[in-house]
């Protein structure tokens, strides 16, 4: 849709720069001066009237062209701008739920931290040390029951 929104915008503005050129539009040679219309020449009062009536139904028809270019740029814009809208919703919940994460993130690295300094401190290897001691009470009570029983 994208694609064919900037294809038609593309030969909207090829149309328009196709049609502007200022000394078309204003009947002048670059000099300031209007050129005599070749059209008119030879031509009455009345031919003259009928000229201008030609011209101003030419104009009318360029009009209507133009209408239909500005309404179809009309609903080009309107549609560029849901898009735009409904990107930046995208983009705003991508940046909550980056942000939430990032929050977990600090959260976790905090905790390991902890956790880390708890295993640094010796109390996790002054528990392994008490368990091994106790394990091997344990295996000498077992062998001296076994031996005098």
């Amino acid at each position: 849709m994208v694609l064919g929104l900037r294809s038609r915008m593309n030969q909207m503005t090829n149309s328009l720069n196709a049609s502007s050129n200022r000394s078309n539009l204003l009947g002048q040679d670059g000099k300031g001066e209007p050129k005599e219309d070749k059209r008119v020449t030879g031509l009455d009062n009345s031919g003259i009237v009928g000229l201008q009536q030609q011209i101003m139904r030419e104009q009318d028809e360029d009009l209507l062209k133009l209408e239909e270019t500005v309404t179809s740029t009309k609903h080009i814009a309107l549609a560029v701008n849901e898009e735009l809208d409904l990107h930046t919703k995208l983009l705003d919940n991508l940046d909550e739920d980056a942000d939430r994460t990032n929050t977990r993130l600090k959260n976790m690295q905090r905790r390991l931290g902890d956790l880390s300094k708890k295993a640094s401190s010796g109390c996790s290897v002054m528990c392994l040390v008490l368990m091994v001691l106790v394990i091997v009470i344990l295996v000498l009570v077992i062998f001296a029951l076994i031996r005098y029983l």
